[in-house]
């Protein structure tokens, strides 16, 4: 295991000077699909391993550890002196200053400061082998669909921009090596190291074509997740100076056996604080809003296998040090909070990456919600949304990627009658729009766990208010959600054109939709084998979330959803159908799209959602949400820090 696991960690930071340094389209190519092939199975393989050594958690120091350590302070060193550079390079020098205060903050404590206990640095458990799963088998699949999707955007879509797929496909890889260092490390100094990799690389990709607007969203995504920094260097300062450990799970002990001291929670108070940043919850949201600019394959990874997958992973990491507390509070609230808020503003917006952003955003909101709660249905219904968001967004992200390449538009009302025009690529954005609100998929029976468990909240007011965010974000998802499919269903008066989309993004889409499928027909079996004993571990009692009744219904109804459709295109494919002139106010022309007006003026019928701007637009809505959701952890930490001196 400690092999496989040094390979995971290593292998992809050493890949990515492959597609780093090779100028050979095809040769470079190659030597993608087979990393991600590597990752893939490397991945897959420690799962299987893992299960069949009997899923013991395991504790272990990696081969030269001391080696690692070395690697890790001055990483962090080189990390500070790349921002500082490229922050004056594009003057903006104050936002250096993060990463100068937090790196050398650090740096000091480990050369000057007593060191702590000497503690093991690798953890392996449930949620660990979920984590590598999701980014090695989706993140794998983005980085193929990252090879025909780059080809095009460049070759035919983008011919005006300098062509560095190259440093594109290499960052792809640094984000699998971090995120695989992050999700199996002990030790904060290590987690701390592998997180800012991951804010500088997604700074790299957000700005990758170099616009005033490209540059401008990166540093803010750069500022943003440097904030979260920051308050990992307060809990790595904490304890050293304090607790004598910087062991992540060793402070979460401490935390919960010293719950009425304060002390202990300041440290968790802080991590809860970097995982909001880099989970983009409200008032950090802008960076992920921003993150539209890149290319649509780093969008799928910053919003499904890396970065807001590093901050809902630490997060239910620490969720049992955050029960019935300040910290669980603020988590809690301000996740509730931006579920419904964000769904909100997603109805306000026709963009379709936009809409996936804010949907990525809510969706986040609700697990941060759950492990901000702190109890057993929550976890298991958080851990089940980071599984099923994961899939379907990186689904969804492609897709709307592939349609703007071959339609030129990614707006949702240029995507009418799409089931006509391009019947596969429609197919794979219903699946996925389907898989965020429809039964008997994964989001819906997680909202369903999360809301029972919120009923038995012990706080009244927390109760109340994270019921009714439950309820009415639920009720805004369905209605955006709602809106797109029925464009995709309609009929269009547009001609069919030649599909850009490239066999092997087609590929990776078509495989994330088998896997959304399996997840439901495997639940009852992940739910027994992977979430029940994952809840076990932290917190020593399981508890049936989903009665064996309801996941009966789950598979009949899936059924429906895949099977009955079918039959019914069977049915109907080979009839003739009379098509019918609808009245549109005026004489028809011939068809449904064109009709004379009562002045004689020639007329096209055009079909537009509600967007409700009005009332949930972003210059309504955006504003409020930040100061609210400021107020709320301001707040909190006050109380929490507060309460310690």
């Amino acid at each position: 295991m400690e092999m496989l696991v040094t390979a995971l960690i290593c292998l992809p930071f050493l890949w990515a000077i492959l597609p780093a340094v090779l100028k050979v389209t095809k040769v470079r190519s190659f030597f993608v699909y087979l990393g991600c092939a590597i990752v893939m199975a490397l991945s897959v393989t420690t799962a299987v391993l893992w299960f069949a050594q009997g899923s013991q958690t395991l504790d272990f120091n990696l081969p030269f550890n001391g080696v690692f350590d070395e690697i890790v302070l001055f990483g962090d060193l080189f990390l500070m002196c790349l921002i500082t550079y490229l922050c004056f390079k594009w003057k903006k020098a104050i936002i250096s200053l993060l990463a100068i205060v937090q790196t050398l903050f650090v740096a000091g404590l480990e050369f000057f400061a007593t060191a702590p206990e000497e503690t093991l640095t690798i953890h392996i458990d449930y949620l660990t082998i979920i984590m590598i799963l999701i980014i090695g088998v989706v993140g794998s699949l983005i980085g193929i669909y990252a090879v025909g999707y780059m080809h095009g955007y460049h070759i035919h879509h983008h011919k005006e921009l300098p062509d560095h797929r190259s440093f594109f496909l290499a960052m792809i890889f640094v984000f699998f090596g971090a995120m695989f260092g992050l999700v199996t490390a002990q030790s904060l100094i290590w987690i701390y190291f592998f997180w800012e990799i991951t804010s500088v690389t997604s700074f790299l990709l957000i700005g990758y074509t170099h616009s005033q607007e490209a540059i401008d969203n990166s540093f803010k995504a750069l500022w943003m997740n440097l904030l979260g920094g920051c308050g990992i260097a307060v809990a790595i300062g904490i304890g050293y100076l304090s607790l004598n450990t910087v062991n992540l799970y060793k402070i979460i002990d401490l935390a919960i056996a010293h719950h009425t001291n304060m002390l202990y929670l300041i440290p968790i108070a802080f991590l809860a604080f970097a995982a909001l940043t880099k989970s983009a919850q409200f008032p950090f949201s802008g960076w992920l809003l921003g993150a539209m600019v890149a290319p649509t394959p780093s969008s799928a990874l910053l919003h499904s296998a890396t970065m807001v997958k590093a901050g809902v992973y630490m997060l239910i990491r620490i969720s049992t040090a955050m029960a019935d507390n300040y910290v669980g509070n603020m988590v809690a609230l301000v996740g509730g909070f931006t579920f419904l808020a964000a769904s909100c503003l997603a109805i306000s917006v026709s963009d379709g990456k936009k809409v996936l952003a804010y949907s990525t955003i809510s969706n986040l909101g609700l697990i941060v919600a759950c492990a901000g709660a702190g109890y057993e249905e929550t976890i298991w219904a958080a851990v089940f949304l980071v599984i099923f968001h994961a899939v379907t967004k990186s689904m969804l992200f492609q897709c709307v990627g592939a349609i703007e390449n071959t339609t030129g538009s990614r707006d949702v009302e240029d995507m009418q009658g799409l089931i006509s025009l391009f019947p596969k690529l429609a197919c794979v954005l219903m699946i996925g729009i389907a898989g965020m609100f429809l039964a008997p998929f994964g989001m819906l029976i997680s909202k369903w766990a999360a809301l029972k468990s919120f009923i038995d909240e012990k706080s009244v007011l927390v109760s109340t208010l994270m019921v009714l965010f439950v309820c009415f974000g639920s009720a805004t998802t369905m209605f955006y959600w709602t809106k797109w499919m029925s464009k995709i269903l309609g009929q269009s008066g547009k001609e069919k054109s030649r599909d850009l989309t490239k066999n092997n993004e087609y590929v990776s889409m078509f495989f994330h939709a088998a896997m959304m499928v399996l997840l439901i027909l495997g639940f009852p079996w992940l739910s027994n084998n992977v979430l029940k004993p994952l809840t076990y571990d932290m917190f020593s009692t399981v508890k049936q979330v989903i009665s064996y009744e309801n996941i009966t219904i789950m598979i009949v109804l899936l059924v429906g959803v895949f099977v009955i459709p079918f039959i019914n295109y069977l049915f109907s494919k080979n009839q003739k159908g009379k098509q019918v002139i609808t009245y549109m106010g005026g004489a028809n022309a011939g068809d449904n799209f064109n009709f004379v007006s009562a002045t004689g003026d020639p007329k096209q019928m055009h079909i537009s959602n509600f967007y409700m701007e009005d009332i949930m637009g972003e210059k309504k809505l955006f504003t409020p949400s930040l100061i609210i959701s400021t107020v709320i952890i301001v707040v909190y930490l006050i109380m929490v820090v507060g309460g310690a001196f």
